[in-house]
């Protein structure tokens, strides 16, 4: 049985930690989006992403599970094929909750990230190891490495994104700031993988 978007949505806001799974396929990259239970591990999925590899990637839904009848939330480029984008983040019902963009001109060296949430104020995100962010860009080989996302609003923490070492992309995202809307967070976390290419 799905899960109705406002239970869905109540579960993934209690959150303090996230895990994000890619399940690469034929034709496709999947994303799980799942709770973390007491000792750590992967608990009850809370959203599952698909998109389809080799196309623009200037949209992007989360549903409650793989289904993908029910929408939980979702983004979009206000403009195609532009690396400077800004994404718009909706609910379900499409009601904005948030955005987000890339600082293409930081992101040569180091992906940084823009993240805005309405009445919190904007947050910045980088890659916290200067040598894995370069190696990443210029050995293709290397894309593989882990790296960590830190996020601040000034100069406090608001949420890290960690990519953990492993056959399948894992993302561990832990959220320091309880005034964070984690749909905001699971966006923007599904993104870095997404569209850490463009």
């Amino acid at each position: 049985m799905t899960d109705c978007p406002a239970v869905t949505v109540h579960t993934l806001q209690a959150q303090q930690q996230l895990i994000i799974r890619q399940r690469v396929r034929l034709m496709v990259n999947q994303y799980e989006v799942h709770a973390v239970g007491p000792d750590g591990g992967e608990a009850g999925l809370l959203a599952f992403a698909q998109q389809k590899r080799m196309a623009f990637k200037e949209q992007v839904t989360l549903y409650t599970d793989d289904t993908k009848t029910t929408p939980v939330l979702g983004f979009k480029a206000r403009q195609v094929i532009d690396l400077g984008a800004t994404y718009d983040v909706t609910d379900a019902a499409g009601t904005p909750i948030g955005l987000f963009r890339k600082n293409f001109k930081e992101s040569l060296l180091r992906s940084t990230w823009h993240l805005e949430q309405p009445g919190y104020g904007e947050m910045i995100g980088r890659e916290t190891n200067m040598l894995v962010a370069i190696l990443r860009r210029f050995v293709d080989s290397l894309s593989w490495l882990p790296y960590h996302f830190e996020f601040l609003i000034g100069d406090r923490p608001a949420f890290s994104v960690v990519k953990k070492w492993g056959l399948r992309d894992r993302y561990v995202i832990t959220i320091h700031d309880p005034q964070l809307d984690r749909r905001l967070v699971a966006a923007m976390s599904v993104a870095l993988d997404a569209l850490q290419a463009r």
